[in-house]
């Protein structure tokens, strides 16, 4: 008796979600969605509050900001916020509707139904039913989402001169993006229930060696063989910029491979730049409307400019950054590197991954966590993973999320200061200023928003930083 005793406790103590009511556990996950989504709609409306009421531009912006470009920055920020407000409530909705529905029953039903009559079923179905789920809720996803795309990009970007894209080209690319995105799920997810399966009590420590290399071959093809499916890449041309760039890469001995130019303005007038690659592969990617005008005609042909004068007659031209002002931004973004940003990012990313993980093989076999989701008389591994990575995780994704947003600024700070360092200070702060015009950055943020949401430190607070340093 004392033997079966404590065999009952061992038990009981590995599921703490045993002695809740599947009721008490739906009511908490939809209670704290509903919180958090709350939370978010109060520290937007500070922010919206923010661009209602600073019409002019401050004082300690006047120099480096006029009254027309403040006044365009206010009402895309003002038109982006109250869009986003919408889109929010309607994903919150929908959501809702989802969960009280038992959604994600239901559209297991359907890849059961689908899987038997495809003739997959049997004791083996679970990968192939799974499969069939995840293309029935990203189907579901792309759907409903779609509206609000098109209408972010066709009437949002549009109306303040951002967006490039054709009705065609959008549609391409949207079935593009769903396309490359099955095909690389499917194989990683049935990778993933399989070792759930097989890998018994401590299956989390495989599917977490499996997480690190499915990430780092992910990171190693994406940029030679999935980017290029979506933009074109063009090496950039023998030059003053790109001595420069070579240059300040051999002064801090970061091991440049390649240097590529992105079609960016295909899409946007949006621009960034941004480094990848392991070990002594490391390549530079620029946006061409990062580039002023005279250097992205190196790269087009005399057809590419005559297209482009005609269709932005009305469009919005990006002014674009000079020579030192290119450099000292990639100082910034080498900054990163010398300073181990990425790998502490990624060390950190993967320490998430595995508790996460491991919260799951806890919970893994928990009854009540799958009936709360209208799972009575199975538990498959798609669906208990979804239900602990996103919502029982929730309240603690948010916390580091946030914390997460606290280090990135951190982070940020400290790569001004590397480009300081370098002696770039100068051309960093004006490259700042233009890439926060061009992009119509509105400068000016509610302390509470900002903390919450900026993984950037605002524009004011990067320039105060880099006049320090100087």
């Amino acid at each position: 008796m004392e033997e079966a005793e404590n065999t009952v406790t061992q038990d009981d103590s590995r599921d703490i979600l045993a002695h809740l009511h599947p009721d008490s556990i739906f009511m908490g996950v939809l209670a704290f969605m509903w919180v958090e989504f709350l939370w978010e709609c109060y520290i937007g409306s500070r922010q919206r509050s923010v661009y209602h009421t600073v019409t002019t531009v401050p004082p300690e912006l006047s120099s480096f900001l006029d009254t027309d470009t403040f006044t365009k920055a206010r009402l895309y920020a003002l038109e982006k916020s109250m869009f986003g407000s919408v889109q929010g409530l309607f994903s919150q909705i929908i959501s809702t509707v989802l969960l009280w529905c038992l959604g994600y029953k239901v559209f297991w039903s359907w890849g059961e139904v689908t899987a038997h009559s495809l003739g997959l079923g049997g004791t083996d179905s679970e990968i192939p039913i799974s499969l069939l789920f995840t293309f029935y809720m990203s189907m579901f996803s792309t759907l409903t989402n779609l509206p609000f795309s098109v209408y972010s990009t066709f009437v949002v970007e549009e109306r303040h001169g951002f967006n490039k894209q054709t009705p065609g080209f959008f549609a391409v690319d949207q079935i593009k993006k769903f396309v490359v995105s099955q095909i690389i799920q499917t194989p990683i997810l049935a990778g993933v229930i399989k070792i759930v399966l097989w890998g018994g009590d401590y299956f989390f420590v495989y599917l977490w060696m499996f997480a690190v290399l499915m990430t780092l071959f992910l990171m190693t093809i994406y940029p030679d063989l999935i980017a290029p499916l979506f933009d074109k890449y063009t090496p950039m041309p023998e030059g003053q910029l790109k001595t420069e760039i070579e240059t300040l890469a051999a002064s801090i001995s970061f091991p440049l491979y390649k240097l590529y130019v992105v079609e960016g303005s295909k899409r946007s007038s949006h621009s960034n730049a941004y480094f990848y690659g392991f070990f002594k592969f490391k390549r530079i990617v620029l946006f061409d409307t990062l580039l002023e005008e005279s250097e992205r005609k190196k790269l087009k042909t005399e057809e590419d400019i005559n297209k482009e004068e005609k269709v932005e007659t009305e469009a919005k031209k990006a002014i674009g950054c000079n020579n030192r002002e290119i450099v000292a931004v990639l100082g910034h973004e080498l900054g990163h590197w010398s300073l181990n940003h990425v790998l502490k990012n990624i060390i950190i990313g993967q320490v998430q991954i595995f508790l996460m993980f491991a919260l799951f093989a806890y919970l893994s076999k928990s009854s009540p966590l799958y009936q709360a989701f209208g799972f009575h008389d199975s538990q498959p591994v798609l669906i208990g993973l979804m239900i602990v990575l996103q919502y029982i995780t929730a309240p603690y994704s948010a916390l580091i999320g946030f914390l997460m947003s606290v280090l990135s600024r951190t982070f940020e700070f400290q790569a001004d200061q590397f480009a300081a360092k370098l002696g770039h200070a100068e051309d960093l702060m004006s490259a700042l200023v233009k890439l926060n015009n061009d992009n119509l950055g509105f400068p000016v943020y509610d302390w509470l928003y900002s903390a919450w949401h900026h993984s950037h430190p605002p524009l004011l607070q990067r320039i105060e930083a880099l006049k320090k340093s100087q």
